[in-house]
């Protein structure tokens, strides 16, 4: 067979289709089924009333109380959302599940998005992963994952609860999260699990440890509980700080009368004494300095 012949052939159906069409509709019309009429005046009502709540400005307050009209008819058939099942929520509260999924008293089960309704869901920052299913003709199934609170980040003056990943979970506005580790300045949040699985490393520091301090993003300072500042080298901190803590466990050095123990280079460790220490350095090189003389 030709391609003309193809195309003739599919050329032809079409036609026959529409005089089939058009002949079943001249019988419905001629003969109506019971309830038709009832139907078409429901359904004249129904667009009446859309186009004047348009007209008049009304539509969004027709919409927030009974939903679109594909919403209104699906709810009439039964597909109305009656049952949500939540799984895997820690901290967020069922309102806000549900107001990130679209889902309120008049959302249908056919015409709500699944893929919509996860991607909403994923974009609230306590959620790492969401899956959202249909179950007709009634039923929506939600699972989620949430971030878990890792540290706390301040930046700018502000403190935020960031999950291990460094997203900003929320603002720290109580004292639930007091215990976590606590990281500061630009770019500390994507580099706290750096530090802290370090620190998780070095039990001994660890304990005095208040705060790490991301400096120009490059290096971490170590702020411990007695207002100590360690300064730790960009390259190999991990050895830097095997080093203090041998030095802390021979020579107390974190508890002396010091401003701060600069770790950066390889080979050394300085120490910055504090206003006693050095009156009291002073005094002993000054007696030396008489004794030789």
């Amino acid at each position: 067979m030709s391609r003309f012949s193809n195309l003739t052939s599919r050329s032809v159906l079409p036609d026959a289709r529409a005089r089939v069409r058009r002949s079943r509709l001249r019988a419905v019309l001629a003969a109506p089924p019971r309830g038709f009429g009832l139907f078409l005046y429901l359904v004249l009502i129904g667009a009446t009333g859309v186009y004047g709540s348009q007209l008049g400005g009304t539509w969004p307050a027709v919409v927030a109380a009974y939903g679109t009209p594909g919403d209104m008819l699906a709810n009439l058939a039964g597909f109305r959302v009656e049952t949500v099942t939540i799984k895997g929520q820690q901290d967020l509260t069922d309102g806000e599940i549900l107001a990130a999924a679209g889902v309120s008293e008049t959302t249908s089960l056919v015409f709500l998005d699944a893929k919509h309704a996860r991607d909403q869901l994923q974009k609230l920052p306590l959620v790492k992963s969401a899956t959202v299913h249909k179950l007709y003709p009634d039923t929506l199934g939600i699972s989620i994952e949430e971030r878990k609170p890792y540290a706390l980040w301040q930046r700018d003056g502000t403190v935020f609860v960031i999950a291990a990943d460094g997203i900003a979970i929320d603002e720290h506005r109580d004292g639930r999260y007091a215990n976590l580790p606590f990281v500061v300045g630009n770019g500390a949040a994507n580099r706290a699990a750096e530090i802290v699985e370090l620190l998780d490393s070095i039990p001994v520091i660890k304990a005095r440890v208040r705060a790490s301090v991301l400096v120009a993003e490059r290096r971490w300072n170590l702020t411990l509980d007695n207002g100590v500042v360690v300064r730790l080298p960009e390259r190999d901190p991990a050895k830097a700080l095997a080093a203090l803590a041998s030095l802390q466990e021979e020579a107390g050095v974190m508890d002396r009368d010091v401003i701060s123990i600069d770790m950066r280079l390889a080979d050394r460790v300085a120490f910055r004494l504090g206003a006693d220490a050095l009156a009291a350095r002073a005094a002993e090189l000054a007696k030396k300095k008489g004794g030789k003389a």
